[in-house]
């Protein structure tokens, strides 16, 4: 009988440990979007582009040759990623553009220098965000969550609409979140500007992301541009940094076991590829998906007395329309 040695039987065991690990996250962390649909001739705008899911999808889409324009915030962090997707893509047609969620100046800038560089506009997919961060507001005095996720992306799709009009059939994707069931639009505090709680606020911007989606649809029937909105999964990615956990000792703990349950960036992106581009969705609008499938719209969203008003109040808090009172 041959006798195997310790440490022989002991690696064996650790990489059989570990294969099964990885076996079982990459069962939990869903399908790869498999459909070899090309985006050659698209042109592609994400926020938030230079890292996590936006990176990822940017990434995923710059492989199938689509033009991607990357709007960011920060445009030496947006560079460096730029370079690192276009060597791995070999896409040269990858852009870096200042775009500044927290600034609606920032906003109307990227938007029309956009539109006299490019002259078309296939996708647009609002990535960017902040979540769970401690109580400010953007250079307009809108509570930062509000700001970001959903007023900037407001402003930013209606000052597009004309474009992507015109590159009909063309698609706008909405990021947000999956359980709404304690999410709300707070109508008599919409700013937090009486209490703030962290979570609260960021569950209010995703709530009224869906919000915008079901609206915007029915402004845009029949105009050959749809509008969706999307949760990717729970995600590794930068956007939890501001978690209790994220900059303590425990996150040496948590991250370690959270590992196997949560997404990574390039699976999550799968979804957002799957909207842009997936043919049988070219006709459908106004829907909210998870993991390739149309899934319920949560009741909180269908409100549809709060969703005009909500609709309304963005108007007004983002200009939008010249007559219109910038006043809070």
């Amino acid at each position: 009988m041959i006798k195997i040695p310790k440490p022989l039987i002991y690696i064996s065991v650790f990489g059989t440990v570990c294969g099964g690990a990885y076996l079982i996250k990459d069962g939990l962390s869903g399908k790869d979007y498999k459909i070899k649909t090309s985006a050659a001739n698209k042109v592609i705008i994400i926020t938030g582009a230079n890292t996590g899911l936006g990176k990822e999808a940017a990434r995923l889409l710059a492989i199938k040759n689509a033009t991607v324009v990357m709007a960011c915030r920060d445009l030496e962090k947006c560079e460096k990623s730029r370079v690192e997707l276009a060597l791995m893509s070999r896409n040269k047609r990858l852009f870096c553009r200042k775009c500044d969620l927290s600034s609606q100046e920032s906003i109307r800038q990227f938007a029309t220098k956009f539109q006299k560089e490019f002259n078309r506009l296939d996708v647009l997919i609002n990535n960017a965000g902040v979540m769970r961060c401690s109580k400010s507001v953007t250079k307009e005095g809108i509570e930062t969550h509000l700001g970001v996720n959903h007023m900037g992306h407001f402003l930013l799709t209606n000052l597009l609409l004309d474009c992507l009009k015109k590159s009909a059939p063309s698609r706008i994707v909405n990021v947000t979140m999956l359980k709404h069931g304690s999410s709300k639009i707070n109508k008599e505090d919409l700013n937090s500007e009486l209490s703030y709680n962290e979570e609260e606020a960021y569950n209010q911007s995703k709530l009224a992301n869906l919000m915008f989606t079901i609206k915007l649809a029915e402004v845009l029937k029949d105009t050959g541009v749809t509008v969706n909105a999307i949760y990717p999964g729970i995600c590794t990615t930068d956007i939890s940094r501001h978690l209790p956990f994220y900059n303590s000792l425990t996150r040496f703990i948590i991250k370690p076991m959270a590992w196997l349950f949560l997404k990574s960036a390039a699976k999550g992106s799968q979804t957002l590829v799957h909207a842009a581009l997936d043919p049988e969705l070219e006709n459908i609008s106004g829907q909210f998906i998870s993991n390739f499938k149309i899934i319920p719209i949560p009741f909180r969203a269908r409100d549809q007395k709060t969703v005009e008003w909500l609709w309304k109040v963005s108007e007004k808090w983002t200009k939008v329309k010249e007559n219109v009172s910038p006043e809070l």
